[in-house]
């Protein structure tokens, strides 16, 4: 749903289409139709709540839809398929607001700058709408990234990867330092669980409100128990 208007943002995914549904008479839906990539998949908002940013993930693109205008703002390029559940977003000190994406093709996070109507940020207006840093990964297959604004850290997951030890693993990286490599967290051994042949997969870490805690799910295979392991952030 919209944070400025009474409208639905939905992906027709395979098209790369997406639909605004004027939704403040309900028995007479307006819709406006707005052309970006194929195909649209996961997507999540700025921090202005202003634009939605969705993965084309067949284009390698992320699409920027300005639900103010009722337009398409942007067609990012980025690395290869991008995968950013909701996204994540932050402030770096040298580009200002950014939003996150990972990627199921590559190695790489991708840190995309995005407009504020904050004065203290218009400096960084050159930036918006391109990749302006990229955190390296142990691996590809990344579908979450995770953070919070009281948090200190950057969560990332890797549960397509076919290495178990990447697999089952999720990366925590310094947002006072993103050049660092990231540290990283043995979901499958801290969840207690017995060793089992399939590959037991750390995905979406997600935080509580308050901002101190990261919750993530284990994914065991089929007949295997999975988990919900709980970190201090």
């Amino acid at each position: 749903a919209s944070l400025p208007k009474p409208e639905w943002v939905v992906n027709v995914k395979e098209t790369g289409m997406l639909l605004l549904v004027d939704y403040s008479d309900i028995k007479n839906l307006q819709t406006t139709t707005i052309e970006s990539a194929k195909f649209l998949h996961a997507g999540g908002w700025d921090a202005s709540g202003r634009y939605f940013m969705v993965a084309a993930n067949a284009s390698n693109k992320v699409a920027a839809v300005d639900t103010k205008t009722g337009k398409l703002a942007a067609l990012v390029d980025t690395a290869k398929i991008p995968h950013p559940g909701r996204g994540a977003n932050f402030v770096l000190p040298q580009f200002g607001p950014v939003w996150s994406t990972g990627h199921l093709g590559e190695a790489v996070v991708s840190l995309l700058s995005t407009p504020s109507d904050d004065a203290k940020f218009s400096k960084y207006k050159e930036h918006n709408w391109k990749v302006v840093q990229e955190l390296q990964m142990p691996g590809a297959g990344n579908l979450f990234v995770k953070t919070h604004p009281k948090s200190k850290n950057f969560w990332a997951d890797a549960p397509m990867h076919p290495e178990p030890a990447i697999a089952e693993s999720v990366f925590v990286f310094d947002k006072a330092d993103l050049s660092k490599e990231p540290v990283p967290i043995d979901v499958a051994k801290d969840s207690g669980l017995p060793e089992t042949k399939a590959i037991r997969r750390a995905v979406q870490p997600e935080y509580n409100e308050a901002g101190d805690e990261v919750w993530n799910s284990l994914w065991g295979g089929k007949t295997d128990l999975s988990a919900i392991v709980l970190y201090d952030d």
